[in-house]
């Protein structure tokens, strides 16, 4: 396979201007097509949306401005039918490819020609997209201003996702939209509140093809990730929304999850077959899933590592005439602070991204050509042991436009580049889509409101001069009691970051959506074992060279005394941190529980990632909702914590 090229790296191109060009180029092809007065389409999207579903055995297709139907495209003789609710995944069946229009519009600038002899197929991943159907409030950096500042800009929404994917998707009529993993799982509350099943929906009218499964994927377990792919009503909630769940129209890959000998829960790989040209897309989640995922959420399942099982599959593959691999995994790496979408610069080899893909890229074998990465919520554009390697941040923010040429001789891709695309909300947004959105905000509203606690005093989030919040604590606690019992964890202490509270519960009634917007992002617990040395310098780790102050909150039990007037790196007297006053011994091991975004280093905390024989918890939320049901009623509120378990001395 020849050296792939993404644009990020074409030769005399800074990834700024190609990010720019970019925007500036699909902001003018919007502009000269946007808006459908009236009997005028953008794409097909629009003529779904005014026309209905088409005749059965058609599709729509937005051909000059007019809908029109065409033949929707048949699998040629010896591909099979894809079945994508099977479990058993023992031969990928190959399917043909729903690109959703056959126009195939007019290329951007950047896409690569094919001619006679060649075959232009276009690949629209992204990742990490975690039920994101609303707005989400954090920005993506754009590029960088005149006086080298950062400029940001509002991205991500369902309905401004769909467009884009649709006006993508109309450049080429070849395309495969695909998705790394953590489609849902640790969602906002208007896809969370319904098991995610929104979410499902939503991608159904998007259209998306193929998704690899994710660690969030497990959150609720295999029979109901099945269920996410099949359909039917939760077996204890029902289907809240009125109606019946149709399940995935798209299909869920698991190469490297095991259900038993040569058994997959889901199809390891799917092929798919453009001009008489075959692709194979491989899909899996990372393999220490179970160190993320509480323990019945992955029982019974086998989570192999992801350099031997591509591996292992390439001659199978070969032997069917396959030569264009493009691998979907829910793994990821870490480009530098500050970088831009389509840069690959971090603190890895060559001055390229760290991180796990880094090396699962180098250990794949050769004939692999695209990876389509996430899990780290980062984005970069890359190049790797010859590879194409992309991310596509989180959210829903960005899509990575992914173009191939693929040699109709061979079947070798002969030409590949990225490019990651800002999904902007300066686009007409899809009414189907905005329709679903509307839907579930409403039905929202009235789950939301369901009671789970009481409280005798408001628990605010603002800190006293010691760091302390009676709101922390309540947090801190309820993640220690659901990680407490042997089984779940076996922990002694929990933490958790200030910064990861984000308004107050009020005195009295706590409803399911008070108690959600307190904690909104999702985290999952991970309870880990750090020796007692570890532990004083995750305290003295508060405090950092920086100047900034990140303090911990700390579970019931678990007291210690600080100076602030003494050096960093020496304010925790080591005698002063118990366990149940008990002192803490320096050589002694002991199990933490903090979330997932601690335990991975965020907030700057650089000893939590180092902790061992990590194990996987439940949704942070759900751990609160758990705790305010035993520990209160209407006649015995919970009490406000008294905030005793940091001591600052002078």
């Amino acid at each position: 396979m020849p050296q792939a090229t993404p644009r990020s790296s074409l030769p005399g191109a800074r990834p700024s201007v190609f990010l720019l060009a970019g925007a500036f180029v699909t902001g003018m092809f919007l502009f000269a097509h946007g808006g459908c007065g009236g009997d005028e389409c953008q794409d097909a999207a629009d003529c779904r949306e005014d026309n209905g579903t088409p005749a059965e055995g058609k599709e729509w297709v937005c051909d000059d401005k007019r809908c029109e139907q065409h033949p929707v495209l048949q699998p040629p003789p010896d591909a099979g039918t894809p079945d994508a609710g099977t479990s058993d995944a023992g031969t990928s069946d190959a399917g043909t490819s729903d690109a959703g229009t056959s126009d195939a519009g007019t290329p951007d600038a950047g896409k690569l020609d094919a001619g006679p002899t060649t075959v232009s197929v276009q690949v629209l991943a992204f990742n990490d997209f975690h039920g994101q159907l609303e707005e989400p409030a954090s920005q993506i950096l754009a590029g960088v201003a005149p006086d080298g500042g950062p400029v940001r800009v509002n991205a991500g929404g369902v309905t401004y996702f769909a467009r884009h994917i649709a006006a993508l998707r109309a450049t080429n009529p070849n395309t495969v939209v695909v998705a790394a993993g953590d489609l849902i799982g640790a969602s906002p509350l208007v896809s969370a509140l319904f098991h995610d099943e929104p979410t499902i929906e939503a991608m159904n009218l998007i259209g998306l093809d193929l998704v690899a499964v994710g660690n969030h994927e497990f959150d609720e377990g295999s029979t109901e990730l099945l269920r996410m792919q099949s359909g039917g009503c939760h077996p204890v909630d029902g289907c809240l929304d009125g109606d019946g769940f149709p399940g995935a129209k798209f299909k869920y890959l698991a190469a490297n999850v095991a259900t038993g000998v040569d058994r997959t829960l889901f199809p390891r790989y799917d092929v798919r077959e453009f001009e008489g040209v075959k692709v194979a897309f491989i899909g899996m989640t990372l393999e220490n899933t179970p160190e993320a995922v509480i323990p019945t959420g992955v029982a019974g399942l086998t989570f192999k590592d992801e350099v031997q099982t591509v591996n292992a599959l390439v001659p199978e593959l070969r032997q069917q005439g396959i030569e264009a691999i493009i691998v979907v995994v829910h793994q990821g790496g870490n480009p530098a602070p500050g970088s831009l979408v389509n840069e690959c610069k971090g603190a890895g080899a060559d001055g390229l991204i760290s991180g796990a893909i880094v090396g699962i890229a180098k250990g794949l074998n050769d004939a692999v050509d695209v990876i389509v990465s996430g899990h780290t919520h980062q984005a970069y554009n890359c190049v790797i042991d010859g590879k194409v390697v992309t991310s596509a941040s989180s959210m829903g923010r960005l899509v990575t436009d992914i173009d191939l040429t693929l040699s109709k001789a061979t079947g070798d891709v002969v030409g590949a580049r990225a490019n990651n695309v800002i999904v902007t909300r300066d686009v007409q947004e899809v009414g189907a889509v905005k329709e679903l959105v509307t839907k579930y905000q409403g039905l929202v509203e009235q789950r939301a409101n369901r009671v789970i606690g009481w409280v005798a005093q408001t628990l605010r989030s603002q800190t006293d001069s010691a760091g302390q919040s009676t709101l922390g604590f309540v947090v801190a606690d309820s993640q220690l009691e659901a990680t407490k019992p042997a089984n779940l964890g076996g922990a002694q202490v929990a933490f958790m970051n200030s910064g990861g509270l984000r308004a107050d519960i009020g005195q009295g009634e706590v409803t399911y959506g008070e108690a959600f917007t307190t904690q909104p992002f999702g985290n999952s617990l991970v309870t880990l074992t750090l020796t007692g040395a570890q532990i004083e310098q995750l305290l003295e780790g508060q405090w950092q060279p920086s100047g900034a102050t990140i303090m911990l909150l700390p579970s019931a039990g678990f007291t210690y005394a600080f100076s602030a007037s003494a050096p960093i790196g020496n304010r925790v007297d080591p005698a002063s941190i118990r366990i149940n006053g008990v002192p803490v011994s320096l050589t002694a091991e002991y199990r933490v529980t903090a979330n997932n975004y601690l335990a991975s280093g965020g907030d700057g905390v650089e000893v939590l990632p180092e902790g061992t024989n990590r194990l996987g918890g439940a949704v942070d939320s759900d751990a609160m909702e758990a705790y305010l049901k035993a520990h209160s009623s209407a006649a015995s509120p919970l009490p406000a914590p008294a905030l005793n378990r940091i001591t600052a001395l002078p």
